[in-house]
C-alpha cells in the first residue's frame, strides 16, 4: 500500500470509498472527517466516538497537506485594498506562489486568490517571469486545492473567488486542474460555485476543446490574447507559433457552455509593443469574432528583465477609447501587486526577502 492519502486531493465520495478500503473500523466517520478537513486544515478526529484503533488507522491512511508558508509580503495600504504575496513549499523542495486580490470596495470574503496549476512554467511568454525558467513539473490537484485552504485557514485569506492565472498555464495541466475544481466545489468541503471560478489560459493547441469536452458549463473562461495578429503574438508569446489566431478564435467561439457565458480576453498593455492604433483595432476585431467578450486591460508590470516600462496613465487611456471607438466592451483592471512582484506576470521571481520567510508550515 501507498504512504497517507492527502484527503485535499479527494472529493469526499472519494475518501468515503478509500476509508472502506483501507480501514477496518472507523470508516463511518469519513463524510464528517472530510467536513472537518476542509473547515481546519488538519485531521481532526476528537470528538467523532472512534477508538483509539481506529484514530491510529485514520492517521496512518490519510493527511491533510497545507503547504508551508515560506514568505508573505503584501502591499502597503489597508488590507481590503492592496494586495498579498505568498511563497509556499512543496514537499520536493519547489516553491510555488499565490495572490490575494482585493476587489474594489469588497470586503475580505469578496477578495480573489490567484492560484498556481504548475511550478514554473513551459510557455516562455516574453513579459513573464513565470516563464523564464521554464517548468519544473506540474501540481497535482491536492497542492493546487492546499493553497485555497492553507491560504484560508494559514493566512486568514478569505476569499471568495478563484482565479487560475498564477504560476503555470492550467490548461497544460487540465487533468489535475479537472481534478481540483471537483474537490473546491465539493459541498463538503470548501463548496465553491464553478460561477466564482476563471481559468485563464494562453491557449495550447487543443487545450479548449479538451476543457470543453469536461462540459463544466458554470466554469469561467479568459484567454491571454496579448496581440492581434499571429506575427506579433508569436513574437511575445511561443505557443502562439504553433496555432493561427484564426484557429483559437473559433475554438473559443465554440467553447460557449451556457447562454450567459462571456469570454474573458486579456491584453497586458505594452508601451511601444502592443498599444498603437492598429493594435486596438486588431484586439477588437478578434473579441468581435469569438462572441460574446469582455477585454481586461491589463497595464503591465515590469519584472526583473523587463521588457518594456510601464503604460502611463494617459496611455491606457487612450487605448481604452480606441477599443471602446472600435465597439469592444473593456474593463480597465488596476495594477494590483506591481509594487510586490505580485502583479500579473510577476509570479516566480523570487522576490520575498530572505529575511521576510519562515520556514513553520501553517498546520
Amino acid at each position: 500500500m501507498d504512504g497517507p492519502a492527502d484527503i485535499l486531493g479527494m472529493e469526499s465520495t472519494s475518501l468515503i470509498e478509500a476509508a472502506s478500503r483501507r480501514l477496518s473500523s472507523g470508516a463511518g466517520a469519513a463524510a464528517r472527517v472530510y467536513e472537518r478537513a476542509f473547515a481546519s486544515g488538519s485531521l481532526d478526529l476528537g470528538g467523532l466516538g472512534l477508538s483509539a484503533r481506529s484514530i491510529s488507522a485514520w492517521e496512518d491512511n490519510f493527511t491533510v497537506g497545507l503547504l508551508p508558508v515560506l514568505g508573505i509580503q503584501a502591499e502597503p495600504g489597508p488590507v481590503d485594498e492592496a494586495a498579498s504575496k505568498a511563497v509556499l513549499g512543496l514537499a520536493d523542495g519547489l516553491e510555488i506562489e499565490c495572490v490575494r486580490i482585493p476587489m474594489p470596495g469588497g470586503s475580505g470574503g469578496k477578495a480573489t486568490i490567484c492560484v498556481s496549476s504548475q511550478a514554473g512554467c513551459r510557455m516562455g511568454c516574453a513579459f513573464c517571469e513565470t516563464g523564464r525558467g521554464g517548468l519544473a513539473r506540474s501540481l497535482r490537484a491536492s497542492e493546487i486545492v492546499a493553497q485555497v485552504l492553507t491560504a484560508r485557514v494559514g493566512l486568514g485569506w478569505d476569499c471568495g473567488n478563484i482565479v487560475f492565472m498564477g504560476m503555470g498555464e492550467c490548461l497544460d495541466n487540465l487533468g489535475e486542474v479537472s481534478a481540483a475544481l471537483r474537490v473546491l466545489a465539493d459541498p463538503r468541503g470548501l463548496s465553491f460555485s464553478m460561477e466564482r471560478i476563471t481559468l485563464c489560459t494562453s491557449g495550447p493547441p487543443g487545450g479548449v476543446e479538451a476543457l470543453r469536452s469536461l462540459s463544466l458549463k458554470r466554469i469561467n473562461l479568459s484567454f491571454s490574447l496579448n496581440a492581434g495578429n499571429d506575427r506579433k503574438r508569436g513574437e511575445l508569446m511561443p505557443i502562439a507559433r504553433t496555432s493561427r489566431l484564426e484557429d483559437v478564435a473559433a475554438s473559443l467561439a465554440a467553447y460557449s457552455m451556457r447562454r450567459n457565458f462571456v469570454l474573458g480576453v486579456n491584453w497586458c498593455l505594452l508601451p511601444g509593443i502592443n498599444d498603437s492604433r492598429e493594435d486596438a483595432r486588431e484586439a477588437a476585431a478578434f473579441c468581435s469574432r469569438v462572441g460574446r467578450s469582455l477585454l481586461n486591460l491589463i497595464p503591465y508590470n515590469p519584472g526583473r528583465l523587463a521588457l518594456t516600462r510601464a503604460p502611463s496613465e494617459e496611455e491606457i487611456s487612450r487605448f481604452a477609447s480606441w477599443l471602446e471607438e472600435d465597439g469592444c466592451l473593456l474593463r480597465r483592471r488596476p495594477g494590483r501587486g506591481g509594487k510586490i512582484m505580485a502583479g500579473c506576470g510577476q509570479l516566480g521571481s523570487g522576490s520575498i526577502p530572505r529575511e521576510g520567510r519562515a520556514g513553520a508550515a501553517v498546520n
